[in-house]
């Protein structure tokens, strides 16, 4: 699969974390291997192992032991959960999103999903503090869960920095026309493959849109590149790029590495990314770093993310999905503008600045006002899934 998700935001906020605070110790719980894949990080770093998930009882209760040995001042749990814990110091949860509880929840039956809200309640009110990825998601913690406005912090998801390396070069680009053959003008979608994703949709559009460019004589070659995870159990996807007759101008690349990921985002014509529902929406700001032109929805977070440098639109209208494309990959003068807002609207996003943030808030709960050598003994944690 790509390199989405909860792994990413961990990687990012620990490795900021190294460059900022060389005074209280950090121990991360979990997968030494998934440890090891942050890279190196200065000597206040110590990795735990935790091979057995947490949401287990026996994780659990070793996950228990180690805060109690180590005197833990605060643990950082990076994602929603709903199995309340009694552990034996406060903690911080960051939530991405709410999807659990919206489109997911529709496949359970009305008491698991009650079951399942109530248990989410009690973790977030026992949460000394929460961080919301977006003031989207944190309205939505609030309606959804009754928390007050007081307890929720928001802090914004960046770009990873290896998404930050300048444009793609003569030779970037001669790899993806050797190694996935790509030599034509594309539309790309990149992240994850599930149905709040839109993907039918945004193949639709694409169908229409070819339509539309061979009666203006334009970009004939044009091709719908996707970039996401396993397709095998997707079977919809295929139906539909058959029963749109699109099927010599799509094309599912499955996993691509970050560093492929990067040349793919700045050769694309148009990013489109019409999903009908993010907590935050990593990939146009990552399409937008590289000022890549970006059509995506007028709802949820995108709109707080991508700010004036994008074309939003309706993600249930099939067509309107299609106009704000062509319109894109037509007209100059706007793909000019939206380049030049993109790089101004990334920037704006920073790991650096989100886990000064994050720091903040440790202080406040470990009951520090300002960190001085004492905390050295007072260590903070940072749970790494397995």
């Amino acid at each position: 699969m790509t390199e989405f998700g909860v792994g990413t935001y961990i990687r990012n906020v620990v490795r900021a974390l190294g460059r900022l605070d060389h005074n209280n110790q950090y121990f991360l719980m979990g997968s030494p291997v998934k440890v090891e894949e942050i890279g190196p990080l200065p000597a206040n770093f110590h990795t735990v192992p935790l091979l057995d998930p947490d949401t287990e009882p026996k994780g659990y209760f070793e996950f228990r032991k180690i805060l109690k040995r180590l005197r833990c001042d605060l643990v950082h749990i990076p994602h929603l959960f709903w199995l309340p814990r009694a552990l034996p110091c406060p903690y911080v949860m960051t939530v991405h999103d709410v999807l659990e509880h919206l489109y997911r929840a529709r496949d359970h039956s009305s008491v698991r999903r009650a079951l399942h809200l109530h248990l989410t309640r009690r973790v977030l009110k026992n949460a000394d503090r929460i961080f919301a990825v977006s003031q989207f998601t944190k309205n939505e913690i609030e309606k959804l869960f009754g928390i007050a406005p007081a307890c929720i912090e928001v802090v914004y998801n960046a770009i990873d920095e290896r998404f930050l390396r300048g444009h793609a070069t003569d030779a970037d680009r001669q790899l993806i026309a050797e190694r996935y053959l790509v030599n034509y003008p594309f539309v790309l979608y990149a992240g994850r493959i599930s149905p709040h994703k839109n993907l039918v949709r945004i193949i639709e559009a694409f169908s229409a849109l070819k339509t539309e460019l061979d009666k203006e004589n334009k970009l004939r070659d044009l091709k719908l590149i996707i970039i996401g995870d396993d397709l095998s159990s997707h079977p919809d996807l295929r139906r539909t790029v058959i029963r749109s007759g699109v099927q010599n101008d799509v094309r599912f690349l499955g996993f691509v590495p970050i560093e492929v990921l990067r040349i793919f985002y700045d050769a694309a014509k148009v990013f489109v990314f019409p999903s009908l529902y993010e907590g935050f929406g990593l990939p146009p700001l990552e399409a937008m770093a590289h000022g890549t032109p970006v059509v995506t929805s007028n709802t949820s977070s995108l709109p707080e993310v991508t700010g004036n440098a994008a074309v939003l639109v309706n993600p249930e209208n099939v067509f309107e999905i299609m106009r704000a494309v062509h319109r894109v990959l037509v007209d100059k003068a706007l793909r000019d503008k939206l380049k030049e807002r993109s790089y101004e609207q990334s920037s704006r996003f920073s790991w650096d600045g989100s886990v000064r943030r994050i720091l903040s808030v440790y202080e406040q709960v470990a009951g520090n006002a300002k960190l001085s050598d004492d905390s050295k003994t007072r260590p903070g944690v940072h749970s790494i899934p397995a």
